[in-house]
């Protein structure tokens, strides 16, 4: 009867400290190490892209090929001053910002040194020339739709942001397409 007792409180004991100890795990592993891998920047300039397509601007407005198929990336300091040369003298967020870059940058022609939220690793070759009869958001996050810019998150180990897209993401589509997956397709 004794030994009954002993063997039933032995594996109470052991169940608490599993589940404890999987929480445990749990929030190690889905909040405290990307807090410690991933370092968060915001862009220089709170740049609104809803307000740009409010305007009906669309994206190839800013984010251009060149004739020879050369992706521009993103706009030039001076392509913003076109349209924002003075600034606003406003109290809103918006119209700060706008001062921000006339002040900053427009009027010091320095270029903005936005943060590249889908900067591919060294030894991808990539262009955007072959892809562009698909969709932005295809592949970028609809930012036309955000009023504020997503924090940037970059890697402390490799540099690179969090939403670089990933080879398996790369992979499929390119599965899906019926496009080659070789290795020398991306890689040089």
């Amino acid at each position: 009867m004794e030994e009954k007792k002993t063997s039933t409180s032995g594996s109470g004991g052991f169940i608490p400290l599993f589940i404890l100890g999987f929480v445990g795990a749990l929030i190690v592993g889905w909040w405290v190490f990307p807090q410690l891998l991933f370092s968060s920047k915001t862009q220089p300039i709170q740049f609104s892209h809803t307000v740009h397509t409010e305007q009906g601007m669309d994206c190839t407005e800013c984010h251009y090929f060149l004739e020879n198929g050369q992706y521009v990336g993103f706009p030039s300091t001076e392509s913003c001053y076109a349209c924002h040369a003075d600034t606003t003298g406003g109290e809103t967020a918006a119209e700060k910002e706008i001062d921000k870059f006339v002040t900053e940058y427009g009027e010091k022609n320095a270029e903005i040194p936005w943060l590249t939220y889908q900067k591919q690793p060294d030894n991808v070759y990539f262009t955007h020339s072959v892809h562009q009869n698909f969709e932005c958001t295809t592949c970028h996050p609809d930012v036309a739709t955000m009023t504020e810019l997503p924090a940037y998150k970059e890697n402390r180990i490799s540099g690179y942001s969090k939403q670089t897209m990933k080879m398996w993401q790369c992979e499929r589509c390119h599965a899906e397409m019926g496009a080659s997956n070789a290795c020398y397709v991306c890689h040089k």
